[in-house]
């Protein structure tokens, strides 16, 4: 695994690489509130034979944290940075991650480059309103009163005791005990100033946004039918099994698998999805010369 830095649109930005420079490329985009330290294992398994890239978007992680009259922290302006992201590393061809926020932006991507796009992984990434889990109940309250209490309410939740909920709240015990504790502890280190924490408060305040991409999104699928994979944790309390089968909706011929897990999957059933990437991968996006043993 190789840490780099590069500028994008003049923002120091921080991405983690493994693979063959050579190697098709999966392209990893994080969400909230993670980096691209959630794709740590993931990138020294499949670095054999793929180029994985996986970036800190900006006000996450180590890259830096811009001023919102350069950089607004929107779900617009996230997408737009993982479209100059692309470009600048010229990843002229790749599979798509499709996690949490990052799934907005890389279906924007996707829809805004549909020829460069060699098939979708999605975890735990939704676009139907409709399979909303019971997490969506207070953020659907906050979206419909939006304002200085909304945002101050989205502010308690950007703690360590918030960043550790969503990182374990809805997994069995059992479950919950594989989840590093360096994922809350680490991103919210990463958080320790008050930019920071107001650059993350715009996103949540923003999420409302999206809703009207789902439909967007939902027809760019039908469209151009790209080869999908779904992998799932259904323990997820805003993204629970309904979300993941309502995939199928536009994408029939998606596949589907569903694991004892939830929302981060990487940390908990790791050796279980990598061999199914593996073969998805080996078939949509398929590296030059044969697999090894």
């Amino acid at each position: 695994m190789r840490h780099l830095t590069t500028e994008v649109d003049r923002i120091t930005t921080f991405y983690r690489e493994a693979g063959p420079a050579d190697a098709p490329v999966l392209l990893l985009p994080h969400g909230y509130p993670a980096s691209s330290f959630a794709y740590r294992h993931l990138l020294e398994d499949l670095g054999d034979r793929w180029r994985l890239v996986a970036p800190d978007l900006p006000g996450f992680g180590y890259s830096a944290t811009p001023d919102p009259d350069r950089f607004p922290g929107t779900f617009d302006a996230y997408a737009g940075f993982l479209a100059d992201f692309a470009d600048t590393l010229g990843l002229d061809r790749y599979v798509l991650w499709l996690h949490d926020y990052g799934s907005q932006f890389g279906l924007r991507l996707a829809m805004r480059e549909p020829q460069r796009v060699a098939g979708l992984v999605v975890q735990n990434g939704d676009i139907h309103e409709d399979e909303f889990g019971p997490k969506y109940d207070e953020l659907r309250e906050l979206w419909a009163h939006p304002g200085p209490e909304s945002r101050r309410r989205f502010a308690a939740h950007v703690s360590l005791e918030g960043f550790r909920d969503e990182f374990v709240g809805e997994v069995p015990d059992d479950v919950a005990d594989r989840v590093a504790p360096d994922l809350w502890t680490l991103h919210w280190a990463l958080m320790g100033t008050p930019e920071r924490r107001a650059n993350l408060v715009r996103l949540l305040a923003d999420q409302p946004s999206t809703l009207a991409w789902f439909e967007r999104e939902r027809a760019y699928l039908r469209e151009h039918r790209p080869p999908t994979l779904v992998v799932w944790g259904p323990h997820d309390g805003y993204m629970p099994e309904g979300a993941a089968q309502a995939w199928l909706r536009d994408l029939p011929d998606a596949e589907l698998h569903l694991f004892g897990g939830g929302h981060w999957l990487l940390e908990t059933h790791l050796r279980e999805v990598v061999p199914i990437v593996r073969d998805f991968l080996e078939r949509v996006h398929p590296p030059r010369g044969p697999a090894g043993p």
